[in-house]
């Protein structure tokens, strides 16, 4: 049988082959490097599994944003998760009361800290870890600031790597040394 156009041709291996064609789905860089595809061609990330990609680059998704201002979960101690202002202004972690209380932080003393409100006195307390898109610190200071209504994820965390806040996650690239 002659096929004079290309159309035909495919019209033709469709009703003969037993192969069912699936429309491939484009995912964009800001879509997760890790994922599947399930039945339904639903995409499901599975970045945590991954550990980030080749490139190096992790990422945390935003769950939503605050002010304009992305808010990420994060984990303290590898247990309890929390949502926090991902604040690339701020040089440490700074935790609400409840936070410190369901996370049994105990202040151990005080500490003078610049906030956009101006200089104030704060408790500082200790975790022993913070981990939020594949980056985790250990033994780390954090404050406590009884006026915050959601914590404040700072530099002591994510200092060592580029930030670009994407639409839907945040990257974190490793510098260069």
């Amino acid at each position: 049988m002659k096929y004079n156009c290309p159309s035909q041709l495919l019209v033709a291996l469709m009703v003969i082959s037993p192969v069912t064609l699936i429309p491939a789905i484009a995912h964009s860089q800001e879509d997760s490097v890790c994922f599947m595809t399930d039945d339904y061609g639903q995409v499901i990330d599975l970045g945590n599994l991954c550990g980030g990609n080749s490139s190096g680059v992790l990422q945390t998704k935003i769950v939503r944003r605050d002010a304009n201002i992305p808010v990420v979960e994060v984990t303290f101690n590898g247990t309890r998760t929390f949502e926090m202002l991902l604040d690339t202004g701020a040089s440490g972690t700074a935790i609400t009361p409840q936070m410190a209380k369901a996370l049994g932080v105990l202040p151990e003393g005080t500490v003078l800290v610049d906030t956009a409100a101006g200089r104030i006195r704060v408790f500082r307390g200790r975790v022993n870890s913070i981990a939020t898109g594949g980056i985790v610190a250990n033994n780390l200071f954090v404050t406590i600031h009884p006026s915050l209504p959601i914590g404040l994820l700072g530099q002591d965390l994510f200092g060592n790597y580029d930030v670009t806040i994407r639409k839907d996650v945040v990257e974190f690239a490793p510098r260069q040394q």
